[in-house]
């Protein structure tokens, strides 16, 4: 399994930044602009605190387990790859969505004398930042669930652990 690179997740947000602030200006000259869902850094939130939480009882079981305490729970590594494939996906998710509601936001600052825009203008930073929360709870996750280096395979040609 690959690991998630920064790069990649800063550059969606980036492009989807990009795309949105032309979308919105576009939209905003020829009509109303869309708002901005109170929901959107609401689920952001909660999507990150269940990564985090994930993250931390991961972290807990597997240290358990390595300091062989008795009556350690195991982890089962099918589980543990699904919660690093739900944490993946959740951060290239909120990098997108981050990235819209950041172009949206900009777009929305030039609006604040609009009492109902202003709002908005929060809603999407709010979004931005509980996306950037659910990125960092994953590559929490990642790095939790990442396999201990292997002297075996550090070998050129070799396939990395999962």
């Amino acid at each position: 399994m690959r690991e998630l690179r920064i790069r990649v997740l800063a550059g969606v947000f980036v492009v989807a930044g990009v795309l949105s602030w032309a979308a919105a200006r576009l939209w905003n000259a020829v009509g109303t602009l869309p708002s901005v869902p109170l929901a959107a850094p609401v689920v952001l939130a909660l999507i990150a605190a269940v990564l985090l939480a994930t993250a931390l009882s991961l972290r807990a079981r597997l240290k358990a387990q390595r300091e062989r305490r008795p009556g350690a729970k195991g982890v089962d590594l099918l589980m543990a790859a699904r919660a690093v494939v739900f944490g993946q996906a959740s951060a290239l998710v909120a990098a997108l969505v981050a990235g819209v509601y950041g172009g949206t936001g900009i777009v929305l600052l030039t609006l604040l004398d609009i009492p109902a825009r202003r709002d908005q203008a929060v809603y999407a930073g709010f979004s931005v930042v509980a996306g950037i929360a659910v990125i960092a709870a994953a590559l929490f996750l990642e790095r939790v669930c990442r396999l201990p280096e292997d002297d075996d395979h550090n070998h050129p040609g070799a396939e990395p652990a999962a």
